[in-house]
């Protein structure tokens, strides 16, 4: 098979490209080798997707070429395609992403859907409080908002410039101005007599401190740590949040989390020794996991 330099020794058109490209990441191990080579080529060339077969015959200018090599060399570094083409789609929308963040993942869509089957429909006069804890990229507050606007949202991250991409995201569909953002560690910055929520929703960092040099080298390597690590038993952030919320949290308000495939039994006994909710609801993943647990303040 041919080398990497050797891209720029004929004249090289968008499908024979992608043929090329999709054999070098098939032979570097690279996931879905196909619809990497796609994204990375639509994106050095400004084209959507279905243009590429459109144009599948259009040849590439030298410096089209020498920007999708670079992308090419990134992809086989193991750098996610999300942040090297900057963006990823959740839900119904596309978020700015970068390595300050992490990128929004399916799973975590199962966690918006839940809240959405408990938020009351936009016909509804009196809107709900809304917290989102560890906002990162916006990803959960910004598809809750977009479907329940009369709402109002309070969103923080322990990272400012995770709150700075959030921000940005809201801003491109027009929701900053419903949407709170702030800076801070859980609850930390939050009053004690803050008016309080109807819903608390969060993804926390639910990943053994041991475990995360298993993952792929895509997240070990490029997404911020500070957002996986759970600590020793991947259940320090979840145990801090159950522990806590109940404090900020309306009478029959409800919590949220996102938690990891196997932790379902522990964070039910994180649960059952609080003694503070009830309506306790493990919900599914795609792939069959307990992925999402919610839970009503008594």
């Amino acid at each position: 098979m041919q080398n990497q330099s050797q891209i720029s020794k004929s004249r090289w058109n968008i499908l024979k490209l992608l043929k090329w490209t999709t054999s070098y990441f098939k032979s570097h191990n690279i996931d879905k080798p196909r619809t990497d080579a796609e994204i990375l080529l639509s994106y050095a060339l400004k084209l959507r997707r279905i243009d590429l077969y459109l144009r599948y015959d259009q040849p590439l200018s030298d410096e089209e070429l020498s920007l999708f090599k670079s992308y090419i060399k990134r992809r086989i570094h193991r750098e996610p395609v999300a942040y090297i083409v900057g963006t990823k789609g959740f839900w119904t929308l596309d978020f700015k992403v970068k390595n300050d963040v992490l990128i929004p993942r399916p799973e975590t869509e199962c966690l918006v859907e839940a809240a959405l089957l408990l938020l009351p429909e936009d016909s509804n006069p009196i809107p709900k409080y809304i917290l989102d804890l560890g906002t990162g990229s916006g990803a959960i507050t910004l598809s809750l908002a977009s479907q329940r606007p009369k709402n109002i949202f309070f969103a923080s991250d322990r990272s400012i410039r995770a709150i700075s991409i959030a921000h940005r995201n809201a801003k491109d569909y027009d929701l900053d101005g419903i949407i709170n953002f702030f800076v801070g560690d859980w609850f930390n910055p939050i009053k004690a007599d803050i008016h309080p929520f109807d819903m608390i929703i969060s993804n926390p960092p639910y990943i053994p401190s041991g475990m995360i040099g298993r993952l792929q080298p895509e997240i070990y390597l490029y997404e911020p740590i500070e957002a996986l690590d759970g600590g020793e038993d991947g259940l320090y952030h979840v145990r801090q949040i159950i522990q806590w919320a109940h404090a900020y949290l309306n009478k029959n308000g409800f919590l949220l989390l996102e938690i990891g495939h196997d932790q379902r039994d522990d964070v039910l006994e994180i649960i059952n020794n609080c003694n503070k909710y009830d309506n306790i609801v493990f919900e599914n993943d795609l792939s069959g996991f307990q992925r999402v647990v919610q839970m009503r303040k008594k």
